[in-house]
């Protein structure tokens, strides 16, 4: 079995929420496959500094269903290549245009059709109604935020038509394809990582179980985004003044918050950082106050990956089945965050949490979505 698996970005330094699921996605597939019969497409390459004319072009074609890097040129390269693979792997619905045009021209091998997201959902979530930062623009009034979840929409819609199947990751976001586009996810797979929790760290956490902090380190973790900006700058405003907690915010590009008028100057800002896995280490508690979304959130499944405390919101636990009280705590307003971070002060517990890491090696380790992807490959 040959498949060629189209990605949204070959990324420098530390990959984003996405392109960490994308890379999953590649290495469970080279474990059915070989890694001799999996190639990858790329649509862009963050090693190509894209110039103000791409950007334009890339505005030009949005209304035709090409997402930002897609061409008809592009489109046409990719089903050229598709005609040597018995699979092809759209690793982003919202490149359902690539689905489209294979069963248009009679690619007869298999199309896959990954939903990390409902990408209109998503794309609603992440464009404001009033601004638009596009490279080193700014829009104001965002007139292209209608243009861009448009196309997301329209993408969504051909993944389902055309794909022969889909995934999606939760119950949620198969509901919502449904309520949108009527079909149903073949099979449901939710966010998962190759385990890098090396086997010197797992022994020394299980032997020793170092007990939180007083006050106890609180790690937000998440790229400059809206969803995350609004969701730490509540955090900021009506937990933390509440709380006695040392506070870090780690995320690609947070470096901008350190000019907003909300930030407190004792807070540790840490932005683009090569290795995360030391920061998850030293954390006491994860906290992730997001109010919105779609799919799962992947700083969740890595925190459990690290068997970390985690206190978090409705929308960050979404997707996942456990006991939030064991992993720490699910909260819908500011006095229960506060109550559940007071509660780690006036009893502190293991730094490494044993229920938070059985869960992941049982639900969410990349080894145990290899018969799921394997069923729909067929």
């Amino acid at each position: 079995m040959k498949i060629l698996i189209i990605r949204y970005k070959k990324t420098l330094g530390v990959p984003e929420g996405g392109e960490q699921g994308s890379e999953k996605n590649l290495v469970v597939l080279q474990q059915i496959a070989g890694k001799e019969n999996v190639d990858t497409y790329f649509i862009h390459d963050e090693a190509h500094r894209r110039t103000p004319l791409e950007y334009l072009q890339g505005i030009l074609n949005m209304p035709f269903g090409y997402y930002f890097g897609l061409t008809p040129k592009r489109v046409r390269e990719i089903v050229t290549m598709a005609q040597d693979y018995d699979v092809v792997f759209v690793d982003r619905s919202v490149f359902g245009i690539v689905a489209k045009r294979l069963k248009e021209t009679g690619y007869r091998g298999h199309v896959v059709a990954f939903f990390h997201n409902v990408e209109a959902v998503y794309f609603a979530a992440k464009y404001s109604k009033f601004t638009f930062h596009l490279s080193s623009f700014t829009f104001h009034l965002n007139p292209l935020r209608w243009l861009v979840v448009s196309c997301a929409d329209r993408n969504d819609r051909w993944s389902c038509r055309y794909a022969d199947r889909t995934i999606a990751l939760s119950h949620r976001d198969d509901d919502e394809l449904f309520r949108r586009y009527h079909r149903r996810a073949d099979v449901l797979i939710p966010v998962a990582f190759v385990d890098r929790m090396s086997t010197e760290h797992l022994t020394l956490n299980t032997e020793h179980l170092t007990l939180t902090s007083v006050p106890p380190k609180c790690m937000f973790l998440g790229a400059y985004f809206p969803a995350n900006v609004e969701g730490i700058e509540w955090f900021v405003r009506n937990v933390l003044p509440h709380v006695d907690i040392r506070m870090q915010i780690v995320g690609k590009g947070m470096e901008k918050l350190k000019d907003a008028d909300w930030m407190q100057s004792d807070i540790e800002i840490l932005a683009n950082v090569p290795d995360l896995d030391p920061l998850f280490l030293a954390a006491d508690i994860m906290v992730l106050p997001i109010f919105k979304g779609s799919g799962m959130k992947v700083k969740t499944c890595e925190s459990l990956m690290f068997g970390k405390n985690i206190i978090g919101t409705p929308e960050a636990w979404s997707g996942y089945e456990l006991d939030y009280s064991k992993a720490g705590a699910c909260c819908f307003t500011a006095d229960e965050f506060i109550a559940a971070i007071n509660d780690f002060c006036a009893r502190p517990r293991p730094r490494f949490n044993t229920y938070s890491r059985q869960i992941f090696t049982s639900q969410y380790s990349a080894d145990r979505m290899v018969d799921k992807f394997r069923s729909v490959l067929i």
